[in-house]
């Protein structure tokens, strides 16, 4: 991964979208975004019309410098922060659309389980990883929660390429010597722990990217980092998990990702593995897993006080209302979690999930939102009237998750999820133009030489902008974001070319 050329201050100056929290986001039609050398944000100012757009640059002193770069949008594109995927397996790209038929655990073993298996071949995984990460990055998807297989040198290859694509993601080698295929399991907790100590190490030897001395953050010139991955409750033997939960004891900052509360059957198999656990979460809690940095995909049928001991331990839920649907699992009660004060975030989940891009994430987690709220209830009364329980989710709750909440869910609030001076520029120049080519777009068509504009109604202002967001969040695909941007480089999107 090459280094930054030589100093320089890149301008965005046009539609800007921001995430401020579930009930807000602000949509700025004319907003001047300054980036530095490093990647982060340097300012923002959020009113500059056109006219103005070289009094700010004379008042910031970067008027006659020769190292700024000022990027103009067209009226038919804005900027956003990048799309943070909180739950996907790198391994399972080629598998999407298989095994429509199955529910989770007879999935699991016609279908990912001999997947999985073919990555001990390293010719394999280089060329299949090479492929399943361009196509997640072009999906807009800036920072990903991977899981890899147990490999671990396929794992290393994994994280390898991530590093050289340029993407933001957590890399983790599955955990799981029980309950697995004969041909496809850990032959042993001392096996699987010494793998994982191998992979983490390798992660955290990867090269950094430049960063000022004095910056904040400890890790932020860091894209790649180690995850702890129990696979599931199932396939971890009680020991693993203590191990696991030592390593984690160990380092504070090293998350963790695991599956929780999926499917029915699962969470019955899991309480008759753990009988001294009275609930599938007081299985991670024993063991000291769950925490403020762990990130906990699927949550459908989690219990009144696992939602309890999730908030308290401050820990994470990934949707994956696409895998959940489509694996017959349930619909998460997301409002629910939200009102509780629970971070969440989105997941693809593939290949549960049938799509690589959290576009498909926020449109399945709308319609789950809206199948919860037609749902019969039991006849009960709140405390507290719930802002989200039980309702569709507006618009600003699903951009939040699909990008701020995320970056919460994976203890990157401060870094990513929104635009804020000192942050990373993760970001994505969206077209809402029918020159994209995406026939679900009644896109904004404009003549700039006569600034006449047409097609996607509305006259402009912020209004204008929020119809643009909604047409790309509902109607959207890869072929409506130009470029992805990771720490203020291009690392992918239509426009994006490899050096």
């Amino acid at each position: 991964m090459s280094s930054l050329a030589s100093p320089k201050f890149t301008l965005f100056h046009g539609a800007v979208v921001n995430p401020v929290n579930l009930h807000h986001y602000d949509a700025h039609p004319h907003a001047l975004l300054c980036v530095d050398a490093y990647g982060d944000i340097a300012w923002i100012e959020e009113h500059v019309p056109d006219a103005l757009v070289q009094d700010v640059m004379a008042k910031r002193g970067l008027l006659d410098s020769t190292d700024v770069s000022l990027i103009q949008l067209k009226k038919s594109e804005f900027l956003m922060p990048g799309f943070i995927d909180t739950h996907t397996h790198a391994p399972q790209v080629p598998n999407m659309g298989a095994g429509q038929q199955y529910e989770l655990l007879d999935w699991l073993e016609h279908v990912t389980f001999p997947m999985e298996k073919r990555f001990e071949d390293v010719k394999f995984a280089r060329e299949t990883y090479k492929a399943a990460i361009r196509r997640v990055i072009d999906c807009g998807t800036t920072t990903c929660c991977y899981y890899a297989t147990l490999h671990v040198e396929a794992t290393k290859i994994l994280a390898d390429i991530i590093h050289e694509y340029g993407q933001r993601a957590f890399v983790g080698k599955c955990n799981m010597n029980r309950n697995c295929p004969h041909d496809y399991i850990e032959p042993s907790t001392e096996a699987s722990i010494a793998g994982t100590h191998d992979v983490i190490s390798h992660i955290q030897r990867l090269p950094s990217l430049p960063t000022p001395s004095e910056h904040p953050h400890a890790d932020a010139s860091q894209l790649v980092h180690p995850i702890l991955t129990p696979r599931f409750a199932i396939s971890s033997t009680p020991d693993l998990l203590s191990a696991l939960s030592a390593i984690a004891h160990g380092d504070s900052s090293l998350r963790i990702q695991t599956h929780i509360s999926e499917n029915v059957h699962e969470i019955e198999f899991t309480k008759s593995l753990f009988p001294e656990c009275k609930t599938y979460a007081d299985v991670y809690d024993k063991y000291g897993l769950l925490r403020h940095n762990t990130v906990l995909a699927h949550a459908v049928h989690l219990e009144e006080e696992e939602m309890e001991v999730v908030r308290q331990r401050g820990s994470g839920i990934s949707h994956c209302p696409t895998s959940n649907f489509n694996l017959t699992s349930g619909v998460c009660k997301v409002g629910e979690l939200l009102d509780r004060g629970i971070k969440v975030g989105l997941g693809t989940d593939v290949s549960g999930g049938f799509s690589p891009s959290i576009l498909t994430a926020i449109q399945h987690a709308s319609i789950a939102s809206k199948v919860v709220s037609f749902t019969p209830k039991p006849d009960h009364h709140p405390k507290h009237k719930p802002h989200f329980a039980n309702n569709a989710l507006p618009v600003s709750a699903l951009l939040h998750l699909a990008t701020l909440g995320g970056a919460h869910v994976c203890d990157l609030g401060s870094r990513v999820g929104s635009f804020a001076p000192g942050k990373a520029f993760d970001a994505l120049v969206v077209s809402v133009s029918s020159r994209a080519g995406n026939p679900a777009i009644w896109g904004v068509e404009v003549d700039e030489a006569l600034g006449i504009e047409r097609g996607l109604a509305g006259h402009g202002g912020e209004d204008h902008l929020k119809r643009m967001v909604e047409a790309f969040m509902f109607c959207g695909d890869d072929r409506n974001i130009l470029r992805v941007y990771v720490q203020g480089r291009v690392i992918g999107g239509r426009e994006w070319k490899r050096d």
